[in-house]
This record gives structure tokens, sequence and C-alpha cells, in this order.
């Protein structure tokens, strides 16, 4: 609305300025915008660009520049036409509102070219079943269990999304993947097999709106949450997955131990030059969102110490405000994260990030199956106590050869190697 006004002000300007009636008003207002408003503009404009993101520099500044932009060429082509040489310190005037601002928009758009971990829509598009190129996991024969009605409605954890994505796509009719047009109805909006992350998972197993999912183990509010609720949850084991902690590939550093994990999460130790590590500075230390699988591995990890406070940044809303949440990972050469093996696999390609060997020992499979790493542990899928009979059968039939067999081809370690 502002920049509306300002606009309305300036055209107002210009046509008074061509009425010769008005022409004096004219210079006044033009006068005005050029003294009062223009600084004032570029002054908002420097200060969002400077404390916001990319998006919102799009969004609001755009505009903003734009009429201040308008403003200082009006009268630069003004005096340039009437010989008047105040021309000469509005160039002046506008280059030097432009520098700053260019070179503000050069950095963000350097940081927005280095790779961003954010909420895996490229992993749930990648791993939709009968999307085109899609990597889901397939039997190499028709499953055991095919059912046709009453099908259970799954959801849970991005990370874990082309796990039961697979199951379904093994058990569940083909049709249910598809809208009446033959499009591939993808996990946003597929009435049975969705993705909302853990937290939201968690939530609609509790109230009904999901049979069975599949998550980490829970937080303790997700846990109080269902018991508040008087609904009783049943976990069932059905794979292993290791939590893993990765720097940029260029990073030189190659083991850390759980205590300087702590140390780092805690805030104790700020700088990769207290891990022998010289010439990165101080230490980026990304966290997940709360309530995430990930963010509740993480909390059970620091043994009780607290969490520094998480990486933040400033994104558009849906109604167009400014908002603070926790900043996906950026794969800066001085940055650490987290997340779930599969998934870290999936996230920055090209090998531009490297999985850190934690008190000497690799996260490979192999280590994963022999228990030697020492951040490895289930992966559940949940259900209420009192499931349905096709959920059950379901439940069964994920703990059999064939549904272990998928995890292992989807790339996780299945139970069964345990055996």
């Amino acid at each position: 609305m502002s920049t509306l006004l300002c606009l309305l002000y300036l055209v107002a300007a210009v046509v008074m300025l061509i009425v010769p009636k008005t022409r004096y008003m004219g210079k006044i207002m033009l006068t005005l915008s050029i003294v009062v408003l223009t600084p004032f503009m570029v002054l908002y404009a420097f200060i969002v660009a400077a404390f916001s993101s990319a998006n919102i520099l799009v969004v609001i500044c755009a505009p903003v520049l734009c009429a201040a932009i308008a403003v200082l060429l009006l009268g630069i082509i003004w005096g340039f036409i009437k010989k008047k040489k105040w021309y000469i310190p509005l160039s002046v005037i506008l280059l030097l509102s432009a520098l700053p601002l260019g070179v503000i928009y050069s950095h963000k758009a350097y940081i927005n070219s280095i790779p961003t971990v954010g909420e895996g829509r490229s992993v749930l598009y990648d791993y939709t079943p009968y999307e085109y190129n899609s990597k889901t996991a397939s039997l190499d024969k028709e499953a055991s269990l095919l059912l046709s009605d009453n099908l259970p409605k799954m959801d849970g954890a991005t990370a874990l999304y082309p796990v039961y994505a697979a199951f379904a796509k093994a058990v569940y009719p083909k049709d249910i993947f598809f809208d009446e047009k033959g499009n591939v109805e993808n996990y946003h909006n597929n009435e049975y097999v969705t993705c909302t992350t853990t937290s939201n998972a968690y939530g609609k197993i509790v109230t009904g709106e999901a049979d069975i999912i599949f998550v980490a183990s829970p937080s303790k509010e997700q846990d109080q949450f269902a018991y508040d609720s008087g609904v009783e949850l049943m976990y069932t084991p059905i794979g292993n997955e290791a939590f893993v902690f990765f720097v940029n590939s260029k990073n030189p550093i190659e083991d850390i131990t759980l205590e300087q994990v702590q140390k780092i999460y805690s805030g104790e130790i700020k700088d990769w030059s207290e891990l022998g590590v010289n010439g990165l500075g101080e230490i980026r230390a990304f966290q997940r969102e709360e309530g995430s699988g990930s963010q509740s591995t993480l909390i059970k990890l620091m043994a009780g110490k607290s969490l520094a406070e998480p990486q933040k940044e400033d994104v558009v809303d849906g109604m167009g405000g400014i908002i603070s949440r926790t900043a996906d990972y950026k794969n800066y050469k001085n940055a650490i994260g987290y997340s779930f093996r599969f998934y870290s696999t999936e996230m920055v390609k090209n090998n531009q990030i490297k999985l850190l060997k934690i008190n000497g020992i690799e996260p490979s499979l192999e280590n994963i199956e022999n228990g030697t790493y020492p951040i490895a542990g289930n992966f559940y899928a949940v259900t209420r106590s009192n499931p349905s009979e096709n959920t059950l059968k379901l439940l069964e039939w994920i703990q059999s050869e064939e549904g272990q067999k998928l995890i292992e081809k989807t790339g996780y370690t299945p139970l069964i190697n345990e055996e």
C-alpha cells in the first residue's frame, strides 16, 4: 500500500509539471520526493535487504526500489532536459544508493548458491510410487499380501517416506496413486499415503487421522500428547538406521567424539580450531525444527545438556508477514549438521558433504548391522493399541521377509539381518 501511494504521488507530481498552471506545485512535489521520499525509501529497502531473505527482497524491496529509482531517474531526466546542473548530484545519489544494495543482493545471490537442505521435497517426489523415474524400491515378484479395501492410512517422517511408499506400492491397489485424469497423486494429496513429517504424523496417529506412521522414537512432548489424549500407542521396530553428523566435504575433519558433539551443540565448543581444524573459524551448528525425528534424537543424545540457540532465518509466511524459523542446513565450509544416514545421502549431491566418524567408527551399513556404530537404533511402525484387522496384516507383512527386503533395497538396515 505504501509503495502504491508513493507511485501515485509521483504520477501526480509529473502531471502537475506538465500542466502550466500547476507546474510550480509539481516542482515542489518533485523536490520533496527527491529530498525526503527517495532517501527514506532507499534506506527502508537497504534495511529489509540486509536483515531478510532473498525472497523478502523480491516481494518487498523490488517495488520500493523501483519507485525510488523512478523518482531519481525522472529528476535526472528533467534536470538534463532543462539543463539544470542539479541532475549531476542526483545521478551521484542514484549510484551511491544502488551500490550498497547491489553488494547486498550479490551477497544474497552467493548465499542462495550454497546448497540447502530443507523439507526434503525432492526426496518425496523422487520416491512417489509410479512417478516418472521414481526411485521407489520394488519386489522381484508380487507381494504375498494384497489389500483391496479398508486400506490403512499411512503417514510419517520425510526420511522414511521412501520405505513406506515402497510398502504401499507393493501391497496397495495401483489405482490409489492416480487421480481421475490419470496423473500421479503425490505425497501431499494422496488419501492413503501422505507425508506430513514426524511431528504432524504423531499428532495424526493420536487423533485417528492416520492408522500407521513410520517414525523414529517420539519426543517427550509427543509422548505426553498421546498420554493426555488417552491414547496408547504401539511401537513396532521394523528396521535400523544410523544418526549421522556431516560437514562440508572440504572440511579436513574426519572424526568426532560424542562428547565433542555435545559440546558443539551446547555452545561450549564454538570454533573449529578447538577441534584441531584451522582456517574455518566459528562453527555454524545447524539444528532441525522442533518435533522432527532428528531433532528429538539430538536432544536425547545431549544427555541432559541444554541446546544452544539454533541458527535462525527470516522468511515470508503465507499472509505476507515476516516470521523467524529454524534455518535449514546450508553447506557452508564451516557448517555442521545432522540427519539419519539414508536421508543424508539424498540431501546434498555431488559429494559436497561427508559423514563424520563417531568415536572412530564410520556410519556404514556394515557397522550399523554389527552394532559398532554408536548412534544407531530402531525406527518404528507406530499404531494405536487397537489397530484394524488390515493394519495388523500390514504390520505383520512389514516384519516378514518381503517387507524387510524392501527396507534393505531402499537403503536402510532391516531387522531380519539380526537373526
